[in-house]
Protein backbone atom coordinates (compact mmCIF):
# COMPACT_ATOMS: atom_id res chain seq x y z
CA UNK A 1 0.00 0.00 0.00
CA UNK A 2 1.17 3.58 -0.73
CA UNK A 3 2.09 5.57 2.14
CA UNK A 4 -0.04 8.36 3.26
CA UNK A 5 2.01 11.18 2.65
CA UNK A 6 2.64 14.54 5.53
CA UNK A 7 3.42 17.79 5.49
CA UNK A 8 3.81 20.67 7.79
CA UNK A 9 2.44 24.08 7.54
CA UNK A 10 3.68 27.21 8.85
CA UNK A 11 0.27 28.54 10.41
CA UNK A 12 0.12 32.33 11.25
CA UNK A 13 -3.56 32.34 11.85
CA UNK A 14 -4.39 34.29 8.51
CA UNK A 15 -6.00 33.70 5.36
CA UNK A 16 -3.21 32.49 2.89
CA UNK A 17 -1.57 29.59 5.51
CA UNK A 18 -5.28 28.42 5.51
CA UNK A 19 -5.69 28.41 1.74
CA UNK A 20 -2.40 26.86 1.35
CA UNK A 21 -3.27 23.39 4.19
CA UNK A 22 -6.52 23.49 3.09
CA UNK A 23 -5.16 22.91 -1.16
CA UNK A 24 -2.86 20.17 0.60
CA UNK A 25 -5.56 18.48 2.23
CA UNK A 26 -7.80 18.27 -1.01
CA UNK A 27 -4.87 16.32 -2.55
CA UNK A 28 -5.15 13.84 0.63
CA UNK A 29 -2.15 15.11 2.41
CA UNK A 30 -2.03 14.82 6.04
CA UNK A 31 -0.83 17.76 7.55
CA UNK A 32 0.08 19.28 10.38
CA UNK A 33 0.41 22.81 12.01
CA UNK A 34 3.49 24.93 13.40
CA UNK A 35 3.29 29.06 14.95
CA UNK A 36 6.11 30.19 16.18
CA UNK A 37 5.74 32.61 19.45
CA UNK A 38 8.20 35.71 18.79
CA UNK A 39 6.60 37.71 21.36
CA UNK A 40 5.93 40.05 18.49
CA UNK A 41 2.87 38.59 17.09
CA UNK A 42 0.07 40.59 16.84
CA UNK A 43 -2.54 37.88 17.48
CA UNK A 44 -5.09 39.69 19.53
CA UNK A 45 -3.17 40.99 22.48
CA UNK A 46 -4.53 44.44 21.99
CA UNK A 47 -8.17 43.13 21.10
CA UNK A 48 -7.79 41.35 24.42
CA UNK A 49 -7.00 44.44 26.61
CA UNK A 50 -9.09 46.94 25.36
CA UNK A 51 -12.46 48.27 25.96
CA UNK A 52 -12.66 49.13 22.75
CA UNK A 53 -12.03 45.75 21.19
CA UNK A 54 -14.96 44.44 23.63
CA UNK A 55 -17.03 43.57 20.96
CA UNK A 56 -14.76 41.89 18.39
CA UNK A 57 -14.01 38.19 18.88
CA UNK A 58 -11.22 37.40 21.05
CA UNK A 59 -9.25 34.77 19.77
CA UNK A 60 -5.80 32.83 18.97
CA UNK A 61 -6.47 33.17 15.21
CA UNK A 62 -3.75 30.66 14.65
CA UNK A 63 -5.18 27.81 17.10
CA UNK A 64 -8.87 29.39 15.19
CA UNK A 65 -7.79 28.26 11.93
CA UNK A 66 -6.04 24.96 13.06
CA UNK A 67 -9.49 23.99 14.40
CA UNK A 68 -11.57 24.73 11.58
CA UNK A 69 -9.24 22.82 9.00
CA UNK A 70 -9.26 20.31 11.67
CA UNK A 71 -5.56 20.11 11.98
CA UNK A 72 -3.03 19.53 15.08
CA UNK A 73 -1.25 22.89 16.17
CA UNK A 74 2.29 22.98 17.45
CA UNK A 75 3.43 26.19 19.02
CA UNK A 76 6.65 26.78 19.85
CA UNK A 77 8.32 29.59 21.48
CA UNK A 78 10.92 31.12 20.00
CA UNK A 79 11.41 34.30 21.51
CA UNK A 80 14.76 33.94 22.89
CA UNK A 81 16.36 32.61 19.64
CA UNK A 82 14.16 35.29 17.52
CA UNK A 83 16.33 38.04 19.26
CA UNK A 84 19.16 37.38 16.65
CA UNK A 85 17.09 37.85 13.67
CA UNK A 86 15.83 41.11 14.67
CA UNK A 87 19.21 42.48 16.22
CA UNK A 88 21.71 41.31 13.11
CA UNK A 89 19.06 40.55 10.47
CA UNK A 90 21.69 39.47 7.30
CA UNK A 91 19.32 40.98 4.64
CA UNK A 92 18.58 43.83 6.85
CA UNK A 93 14.85 45.40 7.62
CA UNK A 94 11.93 46.52 5.96
CA UNK A 95 10.12 49.74 5.83
CA UNK A 96 10.16 49.93 9.63
CA UNK A 97 11.85 47.34 11.97
CA UNK A 98 10.42 44.43 10.53
CA UNK A 99 13.71 41.37 9.29
CA UNK A 100 11.16 39.98 7.15
CA UNK A 101 13.39 37.97 4.71
CA UNK A 102 15.60 37.02 7.77
CA UNK A 103 12.28 36.17 9.63
CA UNK A 104 11.30 33.72 7.02
CA UNK A 105 14.00 31.88 6.81
CA UNK A 106 14.63 31.92 10.54
CA UNK A 107 11.01 29.94 10.45
CA UNK A 108 11.10 27.81 7.93
CA UNK A 109 14.49 27.04 9.17
CA UNK A 110 12.62 26.21 12.16
CA UNK A 111 10.59 24.26 10.48
CA UNK A 112 12.91 21.85 8.87
CA UNK A 113 14.43 21.49 12.20
CA UNK A 114 10.92 20.12 13.38
CA UNK A 115 10.83 17.77 10.44
CA UNK A 116 14.04 16.31 11.31
CA UNK A 117 13.72 16.06 15.30
CA UNK A 118 10.37 14.21 14.28
CA UNK A 119 11.13 11.96 12.03
CA UNK A 120 9.43 9.33 13.35
CA UNK A 121 6.15 10.97 12.83
CA UNK A 122 6.93 10.78 8.77
CA UNK A 123 6.68 14.58 7.62
CA UNK A 124 7.63 14.26 4.07
CA UNK A 125 7.67 18.40 3.33
CA UNK A 126 7.13 21.95 4.31
CA UNK A 127 4.24 24.27 3.09
CA UNK A 128 3.45 28.06 3.17
CA UNK A 129 1.37 30.38 2.41
CA UNK A 130 3.53 32.92 0.36
CA UNK A 131 2.22 34.44 -2.34
CA UNK A 132 4.76 36.39 -4.43
CA UNK A 133 4.67 39.76 -5.04
CA UNK A 134 2.23 40.28 -1.80
CA UNK A 135 4.80 41.45 0.85
CA UNK A 136 7.88 43.67 -0.35
CA UNK A 137 10.86 42.32 0.90
CA UNK A 138 10.28 38.60 1.47
CA UNK A 139 7.85 37.58 -1.22
CA UNK A 140 10.07 38.54 -4.24
CA UNK A 141 10.20 36.16 -7.04
CA UNK A 142 13.97 36.35 -6.53
CA UNK A 143 13.82 36.39 -2.53
CA UNK A 144 12.20 32.95 -2.64
CA UNK A 145 15.20 31.06 -3.20
CA UNK A 146 17.19 32.31 -1.02
CA UNK A 147 14.76 31.01 1.69
CA UNK A 148 13.92 27.76 0.14
CA UNK A 149 18.13 27.44 0.24
CA UNK A 150 19.18 29.42 3.41
CA UNK A 151 16.75 27.60 5.53
CA UNK A 152 17.85 24.14 4.31
CA UNK A 153 14.52 23.10 3.54
CA UNK A 154 15.65 23.28 -0.32
CA UNK A 155 13.01 21.62 -2.69
CA UNK A 156 10.99 20.49 0.37
CA UNK A 157 9.68 23.86 1.05
CA UNK A 158 6.45 24.00 -1.26
CA UNK A 159 4.08 26.77 -1.46
CA UNK A 160 0.79 25.79 -2.78
CA UNK A 161 -0.95 29.32 -3.53
CA UNK A 162 1.76 30.39 -6.01
CA UNK A 163 3.58 26.92 -6.88
CA UNK A 164 2.90 27.29 -10.54
CA UNK A 165 5.16 30.49 -11.10
CA UNK A 166 8.15 28.90 -9.31
CA UNK A 167 10.32 25.95 -10.26
CA UNK A 168 9.22 21.95 -9.64
CA UNK A 169 9.76 20.89 -5.57
CA UNK A 170 10.26 17.47 -4.60
CA UNK A 171 6.45 16.38 -3.67
CA UNK A 172 5.61 18.04 -7.27
CA UNK A 173 8.56 16.00 -8.87
CA UNK A 174 7.93 12.99 -6.92
CA UNK A 175 3.77 12.78 -7.35
CA UNK A 176 2.46 13.22 -3.76
CA UNK A 177 1.12 16.24 -4.87
CA UNK A 178 -0.70 17.37 -8.05
CA UNK A 179 1.13 20.46 -9.90
CA UNK A 180 -2.24 21.16 -11.75
CA UNK A 181 -4.11 21.52 -8.64
CA UNK A 182 -1.81 24.50 -7.15
CA UNK A 183 -2.57 27.89 -7.96
CA UNK A 184 -0.66 30.99 -9.72
CA UNK A 185 -1.53 33.65 -7.55
CA UNK A 186 0.68 36.64 -7.34
CA UNK A 187 0.71 40.39 -6.22
CA UNK A 188 -0.84 42.29 -3.64
CA UNK A 189 -4.54 41.32 -4.55
CA UNK A 190 -6.65 39.19 -2.73
CA UNK A 191 -9.53 38.29 -4.93
CA UNK A 192 -8.08 35.20 -5.73
CA UNK A 193 -7.54 34.11 -1.78
CA UNK A 194 -11.20 35.24 -1.33
CA UNK A 195 -12.45 33.52 -4.40
CA UNK A 196 -10.74 30.54 -3.61
CA UNK A 197 -11.84 30.76 -0.07
CA UNK A 198 -15.56 31.13 -0.91
CA UNK A 199 -14.97 27.51 -2.89
CA UNK A 200 -13.89 25.81 0.03
CA UNK A 201 -16.62 27.57 2.04
CA UNK A 202 -14.64 30.04 4.43
CA UNK A 203 -16.69 32.59 5.46
CA UNK A 204 -14.60 33.51 8.66
CA UNK A 205 -10.95 34.46 8.57
CA UNK A 206 -8.17 37.18 9.35
CA UNK A 207 -7.02 39.76 7.39
CA UNK A 208 -4.45 42.01 8.77
CA UNK A 209 -3.55 44.62 6.59
CA UNK A 210 -0.16 44.35 7.70
CA UNK A 211 0.77 40.98 8.39
CA UNK A 212 0.72 39.50 12.06
CA UNK A 213 3.90 40.96 13.40
CA UNK A 214 4.09 44.17 15.09
CA UNK A 215 7.39 44.70 13.73
CA UNK A 216 5.73 45.89 10.75
CA UNK A 217 4.25 48.62 12.35
CA UNK A 218 5.63 52.11 12.03
CA UNK A 219 4.27 53.32 15.62
CA UNK A 220 5.66 50.47 17.72
CA UNK A 221 8.86 50.23 15.97
CA UNK A 222 9.31 53.68 16.55
CA UNK A 223 8.40 53.00 20.48
CA UNK A 224 11.20 49.61 20.06
CA UNK A 225 13.94 51.97 19.02
CA UNK A 226 12.67 54.78 21.53
CA UNK A 227 13.19 52.56 24.10
CA UNK A 228 16.79 50.89 23.04
CA UNK A 229 18.43 54.36 22.80
CA UNK A 230 17.18 54.78 26.26
CA UNK A 231 18.42 51.99 27.65
CA UNK A 232 21.69 52.57 25.74
CA UNK A 233 21.58 48.29 24.83
CA UNK A 234 19.42 46.96 22.13
CA UNK A 235 18.55 43.60 24.66
CA UNK A 236 14.99 43.58 25.63
CA UNK A 237 12.51 41.03 27.60
CA UNK A 238 9.06 39.68 26.74
CA UNK A 239 7.57 42.43 29.25
CA UNK A 240 9.25 44.87 27.87
CA UNK A 241 7.78 44.36 23.95
CA UNK A 242 4.60 43.78 25.61
CA UNK A 243 4.48 47.06 27.17
CA UNK A 244 5.13 48.74 23.62
CA UNK A 245 1.78 47.21 22.35
CA UNK A 246 -0.33 49.01 25.54
CA UNK A 247 -1.36 52.59 26.19
CA UNK A 248 0.19 55.78 25.57
CA UNK A 249 4.35 56.69 25.74
CA UNK A 250 5.17 60.13 26.40
CA UNK A 251 9.22 60.51 27.37
CA UNK A 252 9.53 63.86 29.21
CA UNK A 253 13.17 63.18 29.56
CA UNK A 254 15.70 61.12 28.29
CA UNK A 255 16.03 59.10 31.79
CA UNK A 256 12.20 57.75 31.86
CA UNK A 257 8.85 57.71 30.23
CA UNK A 258 5.15 57.18 31.32
CA UNK A 259 3.36 54.61 29.96
CA UNK A 260 -0.51 55.99 30.41
CA UNK A 261 -3.50 53.10 29.61
CA UNK A 262 -6.25 54.82 27.16
CA UNK A 263 -9.31 52.84 28.83
CA UNK A 264 -10.56 50.67 31.78
CA UNK A 265 -8.82 47.47 29.87
CA UNK A 266 -5.33 48.76 29.87
CA UNK A 267 -5.42 49.92 33.23
CA UNK A 268 -6.34 47.09 34.28
CA UNK A 269 -3.41 45.45 32.10
CA UNK A 270 -1.11 47.85 33.71
CA UNK A 271 -1.65 46.86 37.07
CA UNK A 272 -0.49 43.67 36.40
CA UNK A 273 3.34 45.49 36.06
CA UNK A 274 3.27 47.64 39.65
CA UNK A 275 5.29 45.30 40.89
CA UNK A 276 8.33 46.19 38.61
CA UNK A 277 7.24 49.53 37.84
CA UNK A 278 6.77 52.50 39.92
CA UNK A 279 3.00 53.65 38.98
CA UNK A 280 0.91 56.50 39.73
CA UNK A 281 -3.23 56.59 39.25
CA UNK A 282 -5.45 59.73 40.39
CA UNK A 283 -7.14 59.66 44.03
CA UNK A 284 -9.19 62.40 43.51
CA UNK A 285 -10.63 62.16 40.42
CA UNK A 286 -11.57 59.26 37.85
CA UNK A 287 -8.26 58.53 35.52
CA UNK A 288 -5.85 56.13 33.96
CA UNK A 289 -3.47 53.96 35.62
CA UNK A 290 0.26 54.47 34.29
CA UNK A 291 3.72 52.89 34.42
CA UNK A 292 7.25 54.42 34.95
CA UNK A 293 9.40 53.27 33.11
CA UNK A 294 13.41 54.64 33.56
CA UNK A 295 14.46 56.40 36.26
CA UNK A 296 12.81 59.18 38.10
CA UNK A 297 15.94 61.36 39.50
CA UNK A 298 14.61 64.34 40.47
CA UNK A 299 11.56 65.84 42.12
CA UNK A 300 10.26 67.63 38.89
CA UNK A 301 10.00 64.59 37.23
CA UNK A 302 7.90 62.99 39.89
CA UNK A 303 5.63 66.26 39.55
CA UNK A 304 5.91 66.36 35.38
CA UNK A 305 4.72 62.62 35.36
CA UNK A 306 2.43 62.79 37.62
CA UNK A 307 0.63 66.36 35.52
CA UNK A 308 0.90 63.89 32.75
CA UNK A 309 -1.37 61.24 34.49
CA UNK A 310 -3.69 63.97 35.42
CA UNK A 311 -3.67 65.39 31.93
CA UNK A 312 -5.81 62.47 30.90
CA UNK A 313 -8.34 61.34 33.59
CA UNK A 314 -11.54 63.44 34.38
CA UNK A 315 -9.68 66.05 36.47
CA UNK A 316 -7.91 67.29 33.09
CA UNK A 317 -9.94 70.76 33.62
CA UNK A 318 -9.44 70.45 37.45
CA UNK A 319 -7.26 73.11 39.00
CA UNK A 320 -5.30 70.77 41.19
CA UNK A 321 -5.34 66.55 41.20
CA UNK A 322 -4.36 63.89 43.71
CA UNK A 323 -1.69 61.40 42.49
CA UNK A 324 -0.39 58.48 44.26
CA UNK A 325 3.19 57.16 43.22
CA UNK A 326 3.50 53.33 44.33
CA UNK A 327 6.94 51.98 44.00
CA UNK A 328 7.55 48.19 43.33
CA UNK A 329 8.64 47.68 47.13
CA UNK A 330 4.79 49.14 48.27
CA UNK A 331 5.93 52.39 48.85
CA UNK A 332 4.05 55.49 48.36
CA UNK A 333 4.09 59.35 47.76
CA UNK A 334 0.99 61.32 47.58
CA UNK A 335 0.96 64.40 45.28
CA UNK A 336 -1.22 67.25 44.16
CA UNK A 337 -0.48 68.87 41.01
CA UNK A 338 -2.34 71.15 38.34
CA UNK A 339 -2.85 68.53 35.23
CA UNK A 340 -0.62 69.54 32.10
CA UNK A 341 -2.84 71.25 29.43
CA UNK A 342 -3.05 69.50 26.53
CA UNK A 343 -1.40 72.37 24.44
CA UNK A 344 1.75 71.86 27.62
CA UNK A 345 2.91 68.54 26.03
CA UNK A 346 5.20 69.19 23.41
CA UNK A 347 4.71 66.78 20.37
CA UNK A 348 8.11 65.31 20.93
CA UNK A 349 7.07 63.69 24.03
CA UNK A 350 4.48 61.44 22.29
CA UNK A 351 7.23 58.31 21.42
Amino acid sequence: MTRQHKAIALISGGLDSMLAVRVIQEQGIEVEGINFFTGFCVEGHTHAIRNHHKDKEKRNNALWVAEQLGIKLHIVDVIEEYKDVLLNPKHGYGANMNPCLDCKIFMVGKAVEWVKSNHQDGFDFIITGEVIGQRPKSQLKRTMPIIARESGADDILLRPLCAKNLPETLPEREGWVDRAKLHDFHGRNRKPQIALARHYGLNDFATPAGGCCFLTDEKYSSKLVDLWQARHSRDYELDDIMLLKVGRHLRPAPHFKVIVARDAGESKFLEGYRKQYPSLYSTSHNGPMALIDGQLKHHDDVETAAAVVARFGQGRTAEQVEIELTLPDNGTQNLVVSPLASEAIPEEWYV
